[in-house]
């Protein structure tokens, strides 16, 4: 029996070396070369695969994500019928994506964009100090991203909030959930990070409704998925000032057209979905243990729940 591997050409020999690295008895295929259908029992993909496709395989066992994020997996026709689907939670994916955050709201905080806008323009000239203490930040999603980071500001001495979707207990942090506690974290955070998982429930959250309920002058942090915000009112708040800057790492569509205005806008921090990456090496331990467990019928490790969407 064997893997199949689907993601970008690049990354698919890594990928390889670091899975039989852990076990050099599995037999690895790389997609488009699955060889024969009925070989295949487990499926390591990224976001780029064809769930229809992984209908052709009569003895698939097992689906695993090549990232914490399965919406890629679940979009129409999703993938095939009562075969479990894994994602990664994986210590390196949590620590680059709490540098990420931690990279951006210090960004913001301490005014780096003015600073370099003054050093663009040869102003010499020293800004208001911040006061880490009075500057509330606020995460929507507490899973493991969201945790991870949370603590890192809070050790740094920022206040910090989070927001779920079912009621969640988070030492240190204070805690909201549902329509009513988006609206009441919304009205006191300075810096919005999200870092929540892309459902029907959470699509385009991020509007000109959650936008206008910010101070004014807050920042945004999106490290989760491009579907989450509304473009065009993000680019609304942030040409009215409502929204003083944003950082954006996930877009929709993924590349971003050249043509998109975020690509200019002064306001506008991005970069290229590369907040946190899954390093093979790192992950090929979890992976492998999955698919010993599909083979002996033990309970897998970090199942997609699909009524839940992640």
């Amino acid at each position: 029996m064997a893997v199949l591997l689907s993601t970008k050409p690049a990354a698919m020999e890594m990928w390889r070396t670091a899975l039989l690295a852990v076990d050099p008895t599995l037999e690895i295929r790389m997609f488009p070369d699955a060889g024969d259908p009925a070989a295949i029992e487990a499926a390591v993909v990224w976001t780029a695969h064809d769930m229809a496709e992984l209908r052709r395989y009569p003895n698939l066992r097992l689906i695993v994500s090549m990232g914490a994020g399965v919406d890629h997996l679940l979009r129409p026709p999703g993938p095939p019928p009562d075969i479990p689907v894994a994602r990664l939670v994986d210590r390196m994916l949590t620590t680059q994506m709490g540098e990420w955050v931690l990279l951006n709201v210090l960004r913001f905080h301490r005014q780096d964009l003015d600073y370099r806008a003054q050093q663009q323009s040869r102003i010499w000239e020293e800004l208001p100090a911040p006061v880490t203490a009075e500057t509330p930040v606020g995460f929507l999603g507490l899973g493991e991203l969201g945790t991870h980071a949370a603590g890192l500001l809070r050790g740094l001495g920022f206040p910090v909030l989070g927001w779920s979707r079912r009621p969640k207990q988070l030492a240190g942090v204070e805690t909201f959930h549902g329509a009513e506690g988006l609206v009441a974290m919304a009205a006191r955070s300075r810096m919005l990070v999200c870092l929540l998982p892309l459902t029907p429930e959470t699509r385009g959250i991020i509007d000109a409704r959650l936008l206008g309920l910010l101070p004014r002058g807050a920042f945004l942090i999106n490290g989760a998925r491009g579907g989450h915000v509304v473009d065009a009112d993000l680019l609304g708040a942030l040409d009215s000032g409502q929204i003083a800057a944003a950082a954006l790492d996930v877009f929709s569509p993924e590349p971003l057209p050249e043509s998109h205005a975020y690509w200019s806008h002064p306001r506008v921090v991005m970069t290229p979905h590369a907040a946190s990456i899954t390093i093979p090496e790192s992950a090929a331990p979890q992976v492998v243990e999955n698919l010993h467990r599909a083979r002996t019928g033990q309970k897998l490790l970090n199942l997609v729940d699909f009524t839940a969407g992640y």
